[in-house]
């Protein structure tokens, strides 16, 4: 049996230079072009080795670019607001200043004192996308049997609340009450009271310097599309939203309740949410379900490491790599027992570790430094509540997601955008009005 040259290899291993990464036109292009000139050539085994790694080197970067290039349409389509649900605010903000009936007081006067009442069941939603909002709102009264006991807390933008405010006084969901308040109707937000808004501005500051903007990402010729990837999920705005941020303040937002549920605005509820009352949390603040086990090995296989940077000392000494994560998007807080504890001062601690880092600790999101401050002040709650991963997750079960207590387009396929997946949409779709004259006049439809 003959031996492949020793100079193929000598070759091949050859680190590439920068003409091996231009384009040349003269490369074979398919494996079928390549046998054909070697046929014609009939080439030494070192011209052989040079010109098989010219074909190599020319296909990688072809996949490489096509990556990048899927990587960037993700990005701008997952990123971009629809021009119809900007349509839809306008039309909202619009209608806010011509029509009283889109100002109405929410609640009424008359249903003010039991926004403070622990005898109802309150619910905190924080968003600016309306539709998103309407969505998980009407899904959540009509899916509860006591609708008239429920209490929607929504905090919105001041950009967004007059179109907030305006929807909900257009289309109220009697017997439940909807409160809509905008963080700078909030006393207590006051810029000098909220340690994460100094953050937020290091962060977006450090994480510009760090990362580069998308040009300059995308002009980096040698690095791996995964890695451009992450670089370019940087740029998300989400990432830098306030919004994102207001869990850790429910306390000081909601200083008369007791306990809360905390929903995500790509959410769906199809059961009754009330009975999550009935739960007993043994003293924990935060009631979640787990993403370590369960049938989906895709979705429900994530530990700190997914999450936490281990090579870090920072990290590496204070946390199990091992330990189960759970997840954001459908939470139980009690307050009461959240007050006790330091949790809000452990976030902000680790928000300014983290850029002292320079934004290495953890991935992007919110999740990370939420998994460090509640460490040990978490209850799991059973999987049925919480389903996750249908923003990034094609192959979900429909007939799983629909037993499912609150289902959760979390990722990039959020159900809104035209690249969500089309088997689950209407899982989403179904709680929107098509034929409502602003959902009409903005021409949102259902696929």
């Amino acid at each position: 049996m003959e031996k492949v040259p020793e100079v193929i290899y000598q070759v091949l291993e050859e680190p590439k230079s920068a003409n091996e990464i231009k384009p040349d036109p003269d490369v074979p292009q398919s494996l079928e072009e390549f046998v054909t000139q070697m046929k014609e050539t009939r080439p030494d085994a070192k011209t052989f080795a040079i010109e098989l790694k010219s074909m190599i080197n020319f296909l990688e970067e072809r996949t490489r670019t096509a990556k990048i290039q899927e990587y960037l349409y993700r990005h701008v389509a997952s990123n971009s607001i629809p021009k119809q649900l900007h349509c839809l605010s306008l039309r909202l903000a619009n209608e806010h200043t011509t029509n009283a009936g889109a100002r109405l007081q929410l609640p009424s006067a008359e249903q003010v004192p039991y926004l403070v009442d622990n005898s109802f069941y309150h619910f905190v939603l924080a968003s600016d996308n309306v539709l998103a909002t309407s969505v998980v709102a009407a899904s959540l009264v009509q899916s509860s049997l006591q609708q008239q006991k429920i209490v929607l807390h929504i905090i919105t933008d001041k950009k967004t609340y007059s179109p907030m405010q305006a929807w909900f006084s257009l289309h109220p969901l009697t017997p439940a009450i909807i409160e809509v308040k905008a963080l700078n109707h909030f006393d207590w937000f006051a810029r000098g009271k909220v340690p994460v808004l100094e953050a937020m501005e290091k962060d977006q500051k450090a994480r510009a310097k760090f990362r580069g903007g998308q040009t300059a990402i995308l002009a980096n010729n040698v690095e791996k599309p995964h890695i451009v990837a992450a670089k370019l999920s940087a740029l998300s705005p989400k990432y830098n939203s306030l919004m994102n941020h207001i869990r850790i303040y429910l306390p000081e937002l909601f200083p008369s309740l007791n306990k809360v549920v905390f929903l995500d605005d790509d959410i769906v509820v199809q059961t009754d949410l009330t009975r999550l009352w009935e739960i007993d949390m043994k003293g924990k603040v935060n009631g979640a379900v787990q993403t370590c086990r369960g049938d989906d090995k895709f979705v429900m296989s994530k530990r700190f490491k997914s999450y936490l940077n281990f090579s870090h000392h920072l990290i590496s000494k204070n946390f199990d790599p091992e330990e189960c994560a759970w997840a954001y998007g459908m939470n139980i807080f009690d307050l009461y027992a959240w007050r006790r504890t330091n949790i809000s001062q452990t976030y902000h601690h680790w928000l300014q570790q983290n850029l002292k880092s320079d934004l290495s600790l953890w991935q992007l999101g919110t999740l990370p430094p939420g998994l460090i401050a509640f460490h040990g002040h978490v209850h799991t709650i059973n999987p049925f509540w919480h389903m996750l991963g249908l923003g990034y997750q094609e192959n979900t079960s429909l007939a799983d997601a629909e037993n499912a207590g609150v289902i959760h387009f979390n990722g990039r396929a959020k159900p809104w955008l035209a690249i969500a997946f089309p088997q689950l949409q209407p899982l989403w779709a179904k709680y929107v009005n098509f034929s409502d004259k602003f959902i009409k006049g903005c021409h949102l439809r259902a696929t």
